[in-house]
């Protein structure tokens, strides 16, 4: 974090934590005015759903927009959003979704079928670098629409009439629905992005609380950087009478030690993350707080596998044989963890990965030595990048270390702040980098389509014409237990090609203020709003 920047970020804590008298505290005031605090990990890079990926920034979407459907964040199945009902082809390859007839924009305008036909095709403009295009290829003709083959009257989104949407798949997908609760599918009001650049413009105005239109059940109203984005109820929202929180403040705050100390001060509902050294106290001491829950999500190092000697597929094996898995989940992160051998993490679907990246240091450096790096000399200085957190820094710290005792080499650490993190990894302008995936749905293709050629979210320069071919097969195959083969043989192909270093599963941990009701963690971090309030 840049230092002035700091500086001004624990002013601004410091505030919070000694300004206010017992009597002032946030959540005392939140809960009699129903407005939520909230620990929201780093400043987001920006609010448009179609060129965003972090998580701080998905859970403020969350609130702003919704689309065709959305998840029970209690058992996470599928549930109506913007579209009231849907009809599915006995084929399973054509959908016909019928928008609610009051659904309205935040400026009182009418979300027609025709809102959606606009934000997909924005989606699928190259010059937008939406990273998440290619998981609506299974719409018919999307992909050949990227790639500047056919016009967008070609593709498979129709708007039949005002408030009916249909929808063509290349073949039946079963994880359909789940695609279209990702906030790259989310309804955008096109008119509104139009007035401050052209669709397919990145990071324009259009997101600013003064310019904002959308659809979802908030709109923010104050985004002040370094400090909050205040958020309050949309009058317009379809089910509006029904929301009962008033505003939602979320807070960037990248410690969380800082974060765990305002909660205990009473400044916040809810944290982002627990310091690990306080899990124990909350587990005994105070439990009730206390959200500890397994995610559908994994840890991982991505390697820039164009750069010299990370094109070497013997460098590459060397450093991820060499890391101890179990050793960083016992004594660096201790919040309960699980080593990671492959991309995939086990899913609720009962799917495991059965390659596994071996821990063999003797292996590592016998294939260092053969790419010509014999106990490490003359191995060149390579840099880990990763965003400002104790949690990052701790984790690069332990492999920077293994790296030096089991081969020989010096690695250096660089951390920056989200967005330049985000931008430079876009770019590929980095070496070794530290990345995290939590499943945007629950089927093992959200973790494994990653990674195929040219895909926005691959970052590595991984191409592998077999693994791409199994990639599509599977998106194609009906059957389920030929379906998890084939993910089996993608899971193996990435063990072998070392694009990316697994490290571990996620389990996450929390505080959530036992005033906050209707709030339920869930696998996937998935989160609604709608129903929440605050008790007194």
């Amino acid at each position: 974090m840049h230092k002035i920047r700091w500086i001004t970020y624990c002013i601004f804590a410091l505030g919070l934590l000694s300004g206010c008298g017992k009597s002032q505290k946030l959540v005392d005031i939140g809960n009699e005015k129903q407005i939520l605090y909230v620990a929201n990990g780093d400043e987001i890079s920006d609010l448009d759903p179609q060129t965003t990926t972090g998580m701080p920034e998905w859970r403020i979407q969350r609130a702003l927009f919704e689309g065709l459907v959305s998840r029970d964040p209690q058992t996470l199945e599928v549930v109506p959003g913007v579209a009231e009902r849907w009809e599915v082809s006995d084929d399973g390859k054509k959908y016909k979704f019928y928008i609610r007839a009051n659904a309205k924009w935040s400026n009182g305008d009418d979300l027609t079928a025709d809102d959606f036909v606009r934000s997909w095709k924005r989606s699928f403009l190259p010059g937008l670098g939406n990273q998440y295009a290619s998981s609506l290829f299974v719409i018919k003709n999307a992909e050949a629409f990227y790639e500047g083959k056919i016009g967008f009257d070609e593709v498979g989104v129709k708007a039949v009439e005002p408030k009916i949407l249909d929808v063509e798949l290349i073949a039946p997908t079963p994880y359909f629905l789940q695609l279209l609760s990702h906030h790259s599918a989310f309804v955008l009001h096109t008119p509104t992005i139009e007035r401050f650049g052209a669709l397919d413009e990145r990071g324009t105005k259009w997101t600013r609380p003064e310019n904002f239109v959308g659809n979802g059940p908030f709109v923010p109203y104050e985004w002040i950087p370094t400090k909050h984005i205040a958020l309050k109820r949309n009058p317009y929202y379809w089910d509006a009478a029904n929301i009962k929180l008033n505003e939602i403040r979320f807070f960037p705050i990248q410690k969380s030690t800082v974060e765990e100390r305002m909660f205990r001060a009473g400044q916040l509902h809810m944290t982002y993350y627990l310091p690990r050294d306080k899990l124990e106290y909350y587990k005994t001491k105070n439990s009730d707080v206390l959200r500890s829950f397994p995610n559908f999500a994994t840890y991982f190092y991505r390697f820039n596998t164009t750069i010299k000697p990370l094109n070497d597929l013997r460098v590459r094996k060397a450093l991820a044989y060499s890391i101890n898995r179990q050793q960083i989940v016992e004594y660096v992160t201790k919040f309960g963890q699980k080593p990671a051998y492959a991309l995939t993490p086990p899913d609720p679907n009962s799917y495991v990965p059965e390659a596994k990246m071996p821990y063999d240091p003797e292996l590592a450096r016998n294939l260092l030595a053969e790419a010509g790096f014999p106990e490490g000399k003359g191995f060149p200085k390579l840099t880990i990048a990763f965003n400002t957190t104790d949690e990052h820094r701790n984790i690069a710290v332990a492999i920077q270390q293994m790296w030096k005792k089991e081969l020989g080499i010096d690695i250096g650490l660089e951390n920056m702040e989200w967005k330049v993190f985000l931008d430079r990894e876009r770019q590929m302008a980095y070496e070794i980098d530290r990345a995290s995936w939590v499943g945007d749905y629950l089927d093992p293709f959200t973790f494994l389509e990653m990674f195929t050629t040219g895909n926005g979210n691959n970052k590595t320069g991984f191409s592998n014409q077999d693994y791409d071919e199994l990639m599509r097969a599977s998106a194609l195959e009906t059957n389920v237990e030929q379906r998890m083969a084939l993910f089996q043989r993608a899971d193996k192909i990435l063990v072998e090609e070392v694009p990316i270093m697994p490290l571990y599963t996620y389990h996450w941990n929390r505080l959530v203020s036992t005033s906050v009701k209707n709030w339920h963690d869930n696998t996937m971090d998935y989160y609604s709003y709608n129903r929440v309030y605050l008790e007194k």
